[in-house]
């Protein structure tokens, strides 16, 4: 198991609809991935349960990961979440 505390820039562009990308990219991969805000954890996977969330941009978010392709799960859900992978 991977995990990682995050603080959340996403990306401002009009037509985008940051926590739908997140959970496009965070079906990519097999492993099971939870973000976390305080006591509230959601699966990453989730549409419903990411909308809950709340993600404004300088919340820490912490992030885990756990199988097969953890590491380059986080590392694809942090890039995204920091803006530097878009």
């Amino acid at each position: 198991m991977k995990d990682a505390n995050v603080v959340v820039k996403l990306p401002k562009k009009s037509d985008d609809h940051p926590v739908a990308m997140l959970v496009q990219i965070a079906s990519r991969y097999e492993s099971r991935i939870y973000m976390a805000d305080g006591p509230r954890k959601v699966n990453a996977k989730s549409i419903m349960g990411m909308m809950a969330l709340g993600l404004n941009d300088g919340k820490t978010i912490e992030v885990s990961a756990d199988g097969n392709d953890e590491e380059d799960a986080l590392h694809a859900i942090t890039g995204y979440l920091t803006g530097v992978a878009v």
